[in-house]
């Protein structure tokens, strides 16, 4: 299963949605979880008065996370969250050490 994480150092997931760069790719199956890729994106918060909620760059998120189950964070806001579960995709807000982390989140997915 593939989840994306929101991390600033690589090891723990730490980092806000909206101020993530880069998402993480994990492939998470049983006990081990599997850094397979990193997809770089446009930061979600960023002030633009002729954007101000920003659907364009949640868009681009999105379509580069596509085939993620899940995307989880340190910190999320209501609208990327609603927007991530109209497309299928499962936010979760959570820290923690990015592999053990995932290893239980994924038992109840």
């Amino acid at each position: 299963m593939l989840i994306a994480v929101a991390s600033k150092d690589g090891r723990e997931i730490n980092q806000h949605f909206g101020h993530a760069e880069r998402f993480l790719i994990y492939d998470v199956e049983g006990q081990d979880a599997r850094l397979i890729d990193e997809k770089k994106v446009d930061r979600y918060c960023s002030f633009d008065p002729e954007h101000p909620l920003r659907g364009h760059v949640l868009k681009g998120i999105t379509e580069a996370l596509q085939g993620c189950r899940a995307v989880v964070t340190a910190q999320m806001g209501e609208h990327p969250r609603g927007e991530l579960e109209k497309l299928g995709v499962e936010p979760f807000v959570v820290t923690g050490p990015i592999k053990q982390t995932l290893v239980e989140l994924v038992k109840i997915l």
